[in-house]
């Protein structure tokens, strides 16, 4: 596992011990990325099912000022922050939560914290990724013209419509799917 592009081009990530998450594959990372950016002009990005981080890091490598990662397993968590150390990324680029996916949106709300780009990857077919945009969109934590990202398995279908995001993209890959959602500009800002 590696970052693709960007300034940690070529790097090497630990995976998380064990078989308790699933890492994106390298081809699939490019992929995903080619067609959301590929490269950003800063803002905060989210990975909140993080496991070793491999997304979002990729993200902060293609110009997001900001990872917030979240994982509630230990030794996911403890990954994210070895392959941070590895590429000496500081708390002033990242930060990293041990906790479950809505204690971490409590606070990050509670914090005003808002995203450009969210990326959303979390144990296929247990109907995290609706929860999860129906808390973001109450809080109002996405920025207008965010991205989200939602890998799920593809027999779960996602709705065309969250709040004010709005599905432009599906890929399969075998399994799997890519939901690349935008968010419409609200006019009260």
């Amino acid at each position: 596992m590696r970052v693709i592009s960007g300034k940690y081009k070529r790097r090497n990530l630990k995976a998380v011990p064990g078989n308790n998450t699933r890492p994106t594959t390298d081809k699939n990372k490019e992929n995903m990325f080619n067609m959301i950016g590929p490269y950003f002009d800063g803002g905060n990005v989210l990975d909140l099912f993080a496991g070793s981080g491999g997304l979002g890091i990729e993200a902060l490598s293609r110009g997001m000022n900001h990872l917030y990662a979240v994982d509630q397993n230990y030794q996911a968590f403890q990954t994210i922050r070895e392959n941070l150390n590895s590429l000496q990324i500081g708390q002033d680029e990242a930060t990293v939560y041990k906790m479950t996916c809505f204690k971490a949106l409590e606070k990050l709300s509670e914090d005003h914290v808002t995203f450009d780009l969210v990326l959303l990857d979390p144990p296929y077919g247990k109907g995290f990724i609706p929860k999860v945009l129906a808390i973001m969109n109450e809080k109002e934590m996405f920025n207008n013209g965010a991205i989200v990202v939602c890998e799920e398995v593809n027999s779960v279908s996602l709705d065309e419509r969250y709040g004010n995001l709005v599905k432009y993209k599906e890929v399969n890959y075998g399994l799997t799917s890519l939901h690349i959602y935008s968010q419409e500009e609200n006019e009260n800002e």
